[in-house]
């Protein structure tokens, strides 16, 4: 994470990561493949640490409220990015699509039911929308560099009645 915080992820690499953690090359290879295996452990330490939400049906109202503590409909996007630690890896532009993979991966089992409910759709389906709206919580909350403004309330805000008043709609 000091790394992230000096420069881009692309330029990490192991020799800089061993010499600032003062390791040997053979004792970082003892506990990871690549400096891919580290950005995932960092991801999944990120996601495993934050609590997870599932949003309510006394909640679909998306209040202000609800949204400051919540912020979206896949909050993991701002429970991660609330962490000044992870912010900086966040931003970098390199890793938005890898991100958004790993946070899919993480929140998929728990995100494709409750749409599969709130739609009947099938898993497939509910996927796609999974997808769209993760992609679009995230880069909202990247546009607005993972900070609470009111601008970022504002988006939010319209993202998700958007995307409940496509659930209510796909109930029917």
């Amino acid at each position: 994470m000091d790394l992230i915080q000096k420069m881009a992820y692309s330029q990490i690499t192991v020799t800089k990561l061993c010499h600032l953690a003062e390791l040997s090359r053979s004792t970082f290879y003892l506990h990871f493949d690549s400096i891919t295996d580290v950005l995932n452990a960092v991801l999944d330490d990120a996601l495993l640490a934050m609590p997870e939400h599932h949003l309510s049906n006394a909640e679909t109202d998306l209040n202000v409220d609800y949204l400051k503590k919540n912020e979206s409909l896949i909050p993991a996007c701002q429970r991660v990015g609330n962490s000044i630690k992870y912010r900086k890896l966040l931003l970098d532009p390199d890793l938005s699509e890898y991100i958004v993979g790993r946070i899919m991966a993480h929140e998929r089992a728990s995100v494709i039911p409750s749409i599969q409910k709130k739609t009947g759709l099938s898993t497939k389906d509910a996927e796609t929308l999974f997808l769209y709206i993760l992609h679009g919580s995230f880069a909202v909350n990247r546009a607005n560099h993972f900070n609470k403004n009111e601008e970022w309330l504002h988006q939010v805000e319209l993202l998700n009645r958007f995307t409940m008043g496509g659930y209510q709609a796909l109930s029917h």
